[in-house]
């Protein structure tokens, strides 16, 4: 099943895939925050240092389960498979976009 996705979003999720962080600029505000394991990250290239980290770290991949927006709130669930303890995982993206950017998300 196709998830219907905010094009931010799904030039993200996108990006994940080729790891490829120059992407981001085209989804992220320039002022976004990103909020993921108790940390936040604020300004685009604080959130470009933070992926190319977690990239690294974790290799990984993601895969859409469902999805629901509300204004411009759009709720994403995705399992996290890679080598991580407790792989695979089903986290929670919370993603608050403005002006088709997204200025906020938040991975539980």
């Amino acid at each position: 099943m196709k998830i219907e996705l905010p094009e931010p979003l799904a030039s993200y999720l996108a990006a994940e895939k080729i790891t490829d962080t120059e992407v981001l600029e085209r989804c992220f505000a320039k002022d976004a925050t990103v909020r993921d394991e108790g940390r936040t990250y604020k300004g685009l290239e604080a959130i470009k240092s933070w992926k190319q980290a977690s990239q690294a770290k974790y290799q990984y991949s993601i895969e859409p389960l469902s999805s629901s927006q509300e204004g411009q709130t759009v709720t994403l669930l995705a399992r996290l498979t890679g080598n991580f303890p407790g792989s695979p995982v089903e986290l929670t993206y919370t993603v608050v976009l403005v002006d088709d950017k997204i200025a906020s998300l938040e991975i539980r």
